[in-house]
């Protein structure tokens, strides 16, 4: 297991902006893949987006136009930058870390509420 540290969310009304950041803790983690997921209330968790260390990204359709996912590989980071956001993007982002050997790893959770 990766050791993930979420920062950011909160309450925002519609239409505006908040950032996530989340950091992986360790060395020599190889990392792969990392990236953003989110639960609503009495909903599965979904795809936000990813991004490969090579930095290839993948959006849900969703959120494509909107939401920026970022990375700093030095500092083992992932961003996601939520611009225009809606009430349904209301819930718990979760932040995920894929090795190299396939290992998942999932932070803590942050609440974004979207207020309409």
């Amino acid at each position: 297991q990766v050791p993930l540290v979420e920062s950011g969310g909160g309450l925002v009304q519609a239409g505006g902006s908040l950032g996530l950041s989340c950091v992986a803790s360790g060395s020599r983690l190889n990392i792969n893949s990392m990236g953003w997921y989110r639960q609503a209330p009495g909903k599965q968790r979904e795809l936000v987006a990813t991004i490969t260390s090579g930095g290839s990204t993948n959006y849900a359709d969703s959120v494509k136009g909107r939401f920026t996912i970022s990375r700093d590989n030095a500092k083992n980071a992932v961003y996601l930058q939520m611009n225009s956001l809606k009430p349904e993007d209301t819930g718990v982002y979760y932040c995920n870390a894929l090795t190299v050997w396939l290992k998942s790893s999932w932070g803590q959770g942050t609440q974004v509420t979207v207020s309409s």
